[in-house]
């Protein structure tokens, strides 16, 4: 596989020049938090640089579990498949806020932080996302409650509460350290698809400006509390125009990254929409990212079961047509799901019908895997 070894200064400080082309000018591209830590402000910076080379990989518990197998020491469907591990990993940290020691799909805390200090070490990168209970009521993050999120901010009933559930994230998030006592950088990735209507948070169920103040906080928050290694990924699920990108927007100054999840759920064989939608809000969120100076991901997707065969070189890459995507995360894979009496994964695993393809994918030139972008160690 040719792939330019350029990729390979992702996590180091380097006498090396990475010369780019990038919609972000790097002399001016800033964190939101101006506390952030030097290798927070090196990963973003190398992030800039990559987006003029690929698009990385990401995966949804990619070291935790896979089809038919959980806990298995340095395994993952995507490195039995590609021999290559994710450039990106995604975790989530719903149940902190109940003292869980496990997370809502079941992964302890404890292998979190584990797994997320191993792919820092190897040269991955994390990212992690919340779904964190209503705190109007305690039920879900699925429960749409009217008020819920006005319930948290100042003031509100449940702000007391609010910030105590945010105590037991920082207090998790300042365990992620390296070998050398370092905070970890995360791409931290809050209160996702607020444009749906199925979260608490959700635009159905604040104004505007009560989800700016939340989102506004809670960043506030983490950084009063000492918090320093996040770049805040600012995540949307549909929209048709700019002004609706925008309107829950809480400004440059708060968010890093600009992303969307959208999902496959028919036969791109027969419909091409997802395709379609996705070049679509691409292309919107691209003249926002340029007008921010901001880079943008792709941060969830996927096609469950993976039915096309060719859904790889055919469908996923078609839909991020030419446009400068720093990653693409798909999500989790569960595997047999005995409620819903079906299979629940979205990368193929060893033996799927997908395999040769998703190589295929893997040999790419613009998509980036571990290796293009682990080869040296971090250093600062």
């Amino acid at each position: 596989m040719q792939k330019n070894i350029l990729l390979l200064c992702i996590y180091a400080v380097m006498g090396v020049s990475c010369s780019s082309k990038s919609q972000v000018s790097k002399n001016n591209a800033a964190l939101s938090d101006q506390k952030a830590t030097p290798e927070t402000v090196v990963l973003y910076k190398n992030l800039i640089k990559l987006a003029d080379k690929g698009i990385m990989f990401g995966h949804q518990d990619d070291l935790a579990y896979g089809v038919n197998w959980k806990y298995e020491d340095g395994r993952s469907d995507v490195k039995d498949v590609a021999g290559d591990y994710p450039a990106v990993y995604g975790w989530d940290i719903g149940g902190l806020e109940k003292k869980s020691p496990k997370n809502i799909d079941g992964v302890p805390f404890d292998k979190m932080r584990q797994y997320i200090k191993e792919t820092h070490k190897r040269g991955g990168i994390n990212t992690i996302s919340w779904h964190i209970d209503n705190p109007l009521n305690d039920k879900n993050s699925w429960d749409t409650t009217p008020k819920s999120l006005a319930s948290a901010l100042p003031g509100g009933v449940s702000h007391e509460k609010y910030k105590l559930w945010l105590d037991e994230a920082v207090t998790f998030l300042l365990t992620l350290k390296d070998e050398k006592g370092k905070a970890i950088p995360i791409l931290y990735r809050p209160y996702h698809e607020l444009t749906g209507n199925w979260f608490w948070w959700c635009k159905n169920n604040a104004s505007p400006e009560e989800f700016k103040t939340l989102w506004k906080f809670t960043l506030n928050y983490f950084q009063e509390k000492g918090v320093h290694n996040l770049i805040y990924v600012y995540n949307t699920a549909d929209f048709k125009s700019k002004e609706e990108f925008l309107e829950y927007y809480p400004g440059s100054d708060y968010a890093d990254i600009l992303s969307f999840d959208k999902y496959q759920y028919d036969d791109p064989q027969t419909n091409n929409s997802f395709v379609e939608n996705c070049l679509r809000q691409f292309s919107i969120m691209d003249q926002v990212a340029k007008e921010q100076n901001k880079i943008m991901a792709f941060a969830e997707t996927g096609y469950e079961q993976i039915p096309y065969s060719k859904w790889w070189t055919d469908t996923l890459i078609k839909a991020m047509g030419d446009y400068k995507i720093s990653y693409v995360l798909l999500w989790r894979n569960h595997g047999w799901q005995e409620k819903e009496q079906k299979m629940h994964y979205y990368a193929p695993y060893q033996g799927h019908a997908t395999s040769k393809d998703f190589v295929d994918f893997y040999n790419l030139d613009r998509i980036l895997f571990e290796k293009d972008i682990a080869e040296k160690p971090y250093k600062k």
